[in-house]
């Protein structure tokens, strides 16, 4: 470890999630030297249970590769305490995520026009993406099939799945009724042995995320190192460019350094480190110039609804293996993708729903009639069998006052204010109202009538663009105003799609690499011809 601490390297990378993976693995292979910081442990191949959702010990929830604390959020005005799924282990957050990667659509990357106020937009273009795309696909070895609704669509690298009768009787009453779904996109390789682990870890590589695609190639090539169980405690920068890492490993400070820094901690943690790191130089924070670090904070929001496909059908054979986006844009307004979620809703499920939906009535005080829902959901359940559930995957908008909150006293505590716009309420009833319309005439019920954010997709919070009056990032994802301080997570988005962010990430991350990489091609060249 010695020899680690007292190296320059080429390129530190804080975080090992999708974003810090594959720029890891990228700039290993084109010959630089890199060292990857995690906040958490290494946990391998080793299986550990998975950490109870109501776990508030920190030690727990690190030992199972959970962030230490919980977050605090103001919702629409009221405080809660939630559980982001924020990973802190070699892996980061994708070791928990469910291995779906799609693209965006073209409309996503390339107009603001339909955007309900400005943004800026995104200031790299979907072909300009297009060949990191393609690349991210093969790291991760993207499986599926062609969306029929894109004109262009990509050439997966891995053949299509085997997929149970009942999605394919599925898919195909779909198509009668003029849909047109498709294999969804994942991350996954189907080695023997495997009973999937979308949602939890993988003890056998067999779904590629940012340690298995990322960290381990990358130390492969013998040019990169890893410090798990390492935080950084605070970036230390001057006027233009960072100079060291100050990082708490073991219980033991030690300060690291490099040419280069990527952070790809997170769309909460990134920010969040760039805020503690105040100097005479930058007052507010790195790149807090224009007090936008932390601000445009987006999710996506979840409408959840089971489908009981036919009495003839096994549903309980449910798999991630359908996705369809008929409604991502309709009429003006900006909404989503449609995908299986390879679980299935029984008793329990209805059971939760149909409080849902009792809490919001005009009985709800009653609350023994509450009690008596039981026996409705038991026959609901008996008379439709298991059915399969499907996520509408609904596009947040930024809006500055959606913000992460820097905690002074604890930097492992991460605290935003959020509020759910009017033009958001608008779209989700929108998205409903076409999702019911999509699966007609199969049986369908939402899981829930309250909106639902998607805690686990943070982005926006170090949006990239040209201006640096109104993004923190400029078109390679470099800090505006500090000349070697790059980032690479979900932070960087300006809008948050109509996708899962996972493939867009990693696309970026690669060509942020590249660039990096050129800046650098001269010191190589000249070391090679001194070697």
């Amino acid at each position: 470890m010695a020899d680690i601490a007292t190296m320059t390297w080429d390129v530190i990378v804080i975080g090992t999630g999708i974003g810090g993976g594959s720029v890891g693995r990228r700039l290993a292979e084109q010959g630089l030297s890199v060292l990857f910081l995690e906040k958490g442990p290494d946990l391998g191949d080793n299986v550990v249970p998975p950490v109870p959702p109501d776990t508030i010990d920190p030690d727990a929830r690190v030992a199972g590769g959970a962030w230490p604390k919980t977050i605090s959020a103001r919702l629409d005005g009221k405080w809660c305490e939630l559980d982001g799924m924020i990973g802190s282990v070699v892996g980061g957050t994708s070791s928990f995520y469910a291995a779906t990667l799609e693209r965006p659509e073209r409309h996503d990357l390339d107009t603001a026009e339909h955007l309900p106020h400005p943004t800026g937009g995104w200031p790299v273009s979907y072909d300009e993406m297009r060949p990191w795309f393609d690349l991210a696909e093969r790291y991760y070895q993207i499986s599926g099939e062609a969306d029929p609704l894109d004109p262009q669509a990509a050439t997966l690298p891995a053949p299509p799945r085997a997929l149970p009768q009942s999605d394919i009787d599925l898919m195909a009453d779909l198509k009668r009724a003029g849909m047109h779904p498709y294999q969804t996109h994942m991350a996954a390789r189907f080695v023997p042995g495997c009973e999937g682990c979308f949602g939890r870890r993988c003890t056998r590589r067999c779904k590629m995320d940012g340690r298995s695609a990322g960290v381990l190639p990358a130390i492969e090539t013998g040019r990169a190192a890893l410090l798990d169980r390492c935080s950084v405690s605070r970036i230390e920068a001057d006027a233009t460019g960072v100079t060291s890492l100050l990082c708490l490993r073991e219980g033991k400070p030690i300060t690291l350094s490099a040419r280069h820094y990527v952070l790809a901690g997170g769309g909460l943690g990134s920010p969040s480190l760039m805020l503690r790191s105040k100097n005479e130089h930058w007052p507010e924070g790195l790149g807090n110039r224009n007090d936008l670090v932390g601000r445009n904070l987006m999710f996506h929001m979840s409408e959840i609804i089971a489908i009981w496909a036919g009495q003839n059908r096994d549903e309980s054979a449910a798999s991630r293996s359908i996705s369809m986006r008929d409604l991502y844009f309709r009429n003006g307004a900006r909404l989503g993708t449609v995908q299986s979620m390879g679980l299935t809703a029984g008793y329990g499920e209805i059971l939760h729903a149909m409080h849902n939906r009792f809490d919001m009535s005009a009985l709800r005080r009653v609350r023994p009639l509450r009690m008596g829902l039981r026996v409705p959901a038991r026959i609901a359940a008996g008379m439709l069998g298991r059915a399969k559930l499907f996520v509408g995957v609904l596009e947040d908008l930024p809006y500055p006052t959606n913000r992460l909150i820097p905690d002074a006293q604890d930097e492992d505590r991460f605290v935003f204010h959020y509020d759910i716009s009017d033009e958001l309420r608008r779209r989700r009833a929108i998205f409903r109202k076409a999702m019911r319309a999509a699966f007609h005439p199969h049986r369908a019920m939402f899981m829930g009538t309250a909106p639902q954010l998607n805690f686990a997709h943070p982005c926006g919070t170090l949006r990239f663009g040209d201006d640096p009056a109104t993004s923190v990032l400029d078109r390679d994802c470099k800090v505006h105003g500090l000349s070697n301080l790059y980032v690479t997570d979900s932070s960087f988005m300006p809008t948050s799609n109509g996708v899962n962010p996972s493939l867009t990430i990693a696309a970026n991350a690669l060509r942020v690499a590249d660039q990096i990489a050129a800046s650098m091609r001269p010191r190589l060249a000249a070391a090679d011809s001194l070697g």
